[in-house]
């Protein structure tokens, strides 16, 4: 099949070795635009649907490993049940994907915001905790100061937009301050961090609905609270287009709903602290 469209456009599309297939320049080119053309005729065909007033199709969603591994994982599976004509083709990955190139209508994301092309709705508001065992306080001590981390073992989370450089604000002037840490323990998981932070080996800086229940049963500790800010959130993300399809409206519409009466039980914060209704742009890649 390939063979022959190289054949029709004279061009060579894929290089063939005993050893491995891997696309050309213009192959890669052919690709992404393919794809483009593949999700405009999407839309077309959701339009046509949307013309008889049906709600149908397939949503491909890109979603952090975290979000659908924790409770909050079952706001999909709740959408899946109360919308059965709309079929959910879900990718747990903690890097960020793009959603044009690689197909997807909507991203769930949990950061903050900066300036891009993508558009996105504010389903939650995000908190995070510097946690450390009781343990690990009582041999250790307590830092008063963010200036003071550098002085304690920390646990990384090599997927944080942060890594080993910790964002705080002070109460006061509410300037950033940015404090490079350092521990023997680093994971691409928040939940293995988790359990770092449980075993002692140091404090983490942890999504707050990551470690909820621990810190409900004092398995672990929060320290510097006041130099926390409060500006990461989830968004629901989707690339900046003239048509948005029904079905992804539905849903995105649906997550906002399921966040404000959920938002205690899962996140263990006031409904009121939930995200508006409107729509920003993100600095997620498209």
């Amino acid at each position: 099949m390939s063979a022959r469209l190289e054949d029709e456009l004279g061009v060579l599309l894929i290089n063939r070795t005993t050893r491995q297939i891997a696309l050309t320049a213009a192959g890669e080119v052919y690709v992404r635009r393919a794809g483009v053309i593949l999700a405009d005729l999407e839309n077309l065909n959701e339009e046509a649907r949307e013309a008889t007033g049906e709600a149908k199709g397939r949503i491909r969603v890109s979603a952090a490993r975290t979000f659908g591994d924790a409770q909050l994982g079952h706001s999909l599976v709740d959408f899946a049940k109360a919308y059965p004509d709309i079929a959910l083709d879900i990718h747990l990955d903690d890097n960020f994907v793009n959603l044009v190139e690689e197909g997807f209508d909507v991203a769930i994301r949990m950061t903050r915001l900066n300036d891009s092309a993508m558009i996105a709705r504010r389903l939650a508001s995000l908190d995070f905790a510097i946690v450390a065992s009781p343990d690990l306080l009582q041999r250790a001590g307590r830092p008063s100061h963010p200036s003071e981390i550098v002085n304690f073992p920390a646990v990384i989370d090599s997927n944080s937009r942060m890594f080993s450089n910790w964002i705080f604000r002070d109460p006061e002037s509410l300037e950033q301050i940015s404090v490079a840490v350092s521990g023997q323990f680093t994971a691409n998981s928040p939940v293995t961090v988790r359990a770092a932070a449980l075993a002692g080996l140091g404090f983490a800086l942890s999504p707050s609905f990551v470690v909820r229940e621990d810190l409900e049963a004092g398995r672990l500790v929060t320290v510097l609270d006041e130099y926390m800010s409060s500006e990461a959130g989830i968004y629901a993300v989707f690339p900046h287009r003239r048509h948005l399809p029904t079905r992804v409206r539905i849903f995105v519409d649906f997550l906002a709903e399921w966040f404000k009466k959920c938002n205690r039980k899962v996140m263990g914060e006031p409904s009121q602290k939930l995200g508006d209704s409107g729509t920003t742009r993100t600095d997620f890649v498209a």
